[in-house]
């Protein structure tokens, strides 16, 4: 496993009042969120950023009310024109 570090002020420590665990934690999380929405990794590459399995992450995603599928609308439209009930 590679190991990342990062120098951090001991301010935004305080800011979040979490300790550094707990605050690392969260960056990876936000981290995870923040790149599965602009559809730059899967949910599963999410959830591994994350260190959570499948299931947690959609419980996260759900926490943070982020929509766990997005949809395309111009392609959406499209297929309801294909489809016509």
């Amino acid at each position: 496993m590679t190991r990342v570090s990062l120098d951090l002020p001991e301010e935004v420590f305080s800011a979040r009042r979490l300790p550094p665990d707990d605050f690392v934690r969260d960056m990876r999380l936000a981290a995870a969120i923040y790149w599965y929405q602009k559809a730059e990794v899967s949910q599963e590459k999410a959830a591994q950023i994350a260190g959570l399995n499948r299931r947690d992450f959609l419980c996260a995603l759900a926490r943070e009310q982020v929509d766990v599928f997005s949809v395309d609308f111009d392609d959406l439209q499209q297929e309801l024109k294909r489809v016509q009930f």
